[in-house]
């Protein structure tokens, strides 16, 4: 089958992650860098990436890459590349970039420069001096990063975070892909406890009902790369039938959902209900500085208010003094926090096991992870006997 190379978009600090979920889907040709995983594979990649990855922002096809410093360097080396390869006569293909440490700094101008290349290379395959652009949508992005030309087409469409189940959200909403990174990151496991207790519209306890039950984020949804000819209907169907063959909608799960806003809560079972994920999540009204529970070893994954979102960077303080004392009780839980409030651990009265730097849209976060103890072993003389 065809090979291409292809380009995982990331937000900063999630590079990793989105390399080991490429790996984890079995391409072992991974390149991270900042921004991006670039990677090789055949053209059922490009379904099988769009339906699985949790936590890319979208898919790439790379079509090539060289060094420009003047705008006759950007148009003679784009119109060699091979447009035609993937972009029949009849495409709309617009053109956006960005321009970053480079001589060609003028996005504009970069813009015009490649669609005029693009059209002057369809010219030459198609013997046509004119494209109508009204067939499937090829948007082109130019990135030039220090005098690097990088010319790719978005396979994605709508970002991947648009899994399709969030019609209704609340204030300050977190991304689906930040959310099922919080997860990942923590390494929870779909037999333990997850509790969520400013769950707002719910995202973080329906990425984990979807992360727990194995189902791929993309099922519910479309990708614009569906129209294209070039990939064959079949590699679509057979992704898309994979991800019914390894959902796992048998796996038991005990995930809770609390917020002190009833009405927020109404939007977050719909949210998980058009996720049918609903059956899976517990939502519940409470104010997390009443939040107990009996259960053991489980994981609290949050992402609170914080000062940029609070308009008051007291007020958030004092909420995470308060919930510092309601989580006491919480001794053998593991409790991983999102905020970017650079005094939390001061606030939350504990040093945190261990702290990563994210970017929750254009701001600066930490993610502060307290490892809770390990559950104890079964033993194994007490087990009963087959």
């Amino acid at each position: 089958m065809q090979k291409v190379e292809l380009i995982a978009t990331a937000t900063f600090g999630l590079e990793s992650v989105v390399a080991d979920e490429v790996r984890a889907l079995g391409y072992q040709d991974v390149r991270v860098e900042n921004g991006k995983v670039e990677f090789t594979a055949d053209i059922s990649a490009i379904p099988r990436t769009n339906l699985w990855l949790r936590t890319a922002d979208r898919v790439r096809l790379k079509i090539g890459e060289f060094r420009a410093t003047t705008f006759d360097e950007l148009f003679e080396q784009t119109k060699a590349l091979p447009w035609s390869d993937w972009i029949p006569a009849d495409a709309t293909f617009p053109v956006e970039g960005k321009s970053v440490k480079s001589t060609l700094f003028s996005v504009p101008d970069c813009q015009a420069i490649v669609k005029k290349a693009v059209v002057e290379s369809l010219k030459k395959t198609y013997k046509q001096d004119w494209f109508e652009e009204k067939g499937p949508l090829y948007k082109i992005e130019v990135a030039l990063l220090k005098d690097i030309a990088t010319l790719t087409i978005d396979t994605t469409g709508p970002g991947l975070h648009k899994r399709g189940y969030r019609s209704l959200i609340g204030a300050a909403p977190l991304k689906e892909t930040m959310a099922a990174a919080m997860i990942l990151l923590s390494r929870w496991k779909p037999d333990r406890t997850l509790m969520d207790p400013m769950c707002g519209s719910g995202t973080i306890p329906i990425e984990a009902a979807l992360i727990g039950q194995n189902i791929a984020p993309g099922m519910n949804r479309e990708f614009v790369s569906e129209s294209w000819p070039t990939i064959p209907k079949t590699a679509w169907r057979e992704a898309r039938a994979e991800t019914h063959d390894l959902a796992r909608y048998d796996q038991p799960l005990e995930i809770i959902g609390t917020d002190i806003d009833e009405d927020i809560l109404r939007v977050a079972r719909r949210n998980a209900a058009e996720a049918a994920v609903d059956e899976h999540i517990h939502f519940q009204q409470m104010d997390v500085r009443n939040v107990r529970t009996k259960r053991k070893y489980g994981y609290l994954i949050c992402n609170p208010p914080y000062g940029e979102r609070l308009g008051d960077w007291k007020q958030a303080a004092r909420l995470y003094r308060e919930v510092a004392e309601a989580l006491r009780t919480l001794d053998t839980w593991s409790i991983y926090m999102l905020t970017s409030d650079e005094q939390f651990e001061e606030h939350f009265g504990r040093k945190a096991s261990k702290k990563r730097k994210l970017y929750n849209g254009n701001i600066k976060v930490d993610y502060y992870q307290f490892f809770g103890p390990r559950p104890p072993r079964p033993n194994k003389s007490e087990t009963p006997a087959d």
